[in-house]
């Protein structure tokens, strides 16, 4: 009996990554990718402190309402 080779829907082969990044490539050429990917570190790192430090504005605002 032939062996039946079932591929989940969605997954995806070397050759279809390999298909993405040259269309990437095609559109936003090879400089514009460094400076996109900086932008969204740069993003990730001040949601981060973001999250991390306490706003100025709530320390403010509830000393605000005492008085």
């Amino acid at each position: 009996m032939p062996k039946i080779r079932s591929i989940a829907m969605g997954s995806l082969s070397v050759w279809h990554w390999l298909i993405v990044m040259v269309i990437v490539l095609l559109l936003f050429g090879r400089g514009k990718i460094p400076t996109l990917m900086g932008d969204v570190a740069q993003g990730i790192k001040a949601f981060k402190r973001g999250i991390a430090d306490p706003a100025p504005n709530e320390t403010a605002g509830s000393n605000n309402e005492r008085q």
